[in-house]
């Protein structure tokens, strides 16, 4: 525990910005967690979910909870999925036919 009355401020300013950084980061997980579900299901507001996620994003970075170079990164990796998943059509799942397995003669 510290002893000196600056030191005592300290922790207690640390202690109260780990809480908002926490909540901060979990907002920012679960706004990109979302996203990522809304585009691979194929739901109708991914586009919103992206809105909302570069939202939080760009709070986290500008309040120096997440550095700009890593919210960058993940805007670009969510729209790059985003954008995927929209150009792929969806194909209805056909069975292949299996191929036969070639006959091999047994060494004796």
């Amino acid at each position: 525990m510290p002893l000196i009355k600056s030191a005592k401020k300290a922790l207690r300013q640390s202690i109260a910005n780990k809480v908002f950084n926490d909540a901060t980061r979990a907002k920012v997980k679960n706004a990109v967690k979302g996203t990522r579900i809304a585009a691979k299901t194929g739901a109708s507001d991914a586009a919103a979910k992206l809105s909302a996620a570069y939202r939080e994003l760009d709070l986290a970075a500008k309040k120096h909870v997440i550095h700009k170079n890593k919210a960058a990164r993940l805007k670009s990796r969510l729209s790059k999925v985003l954008k995927d998943v929209e150009a792929t059509p969806v194909k209805a799942k056909t069975a292949k036919p299996k191929l036969a397995k070639k006959k091999t003669a047994k060494k004796k």
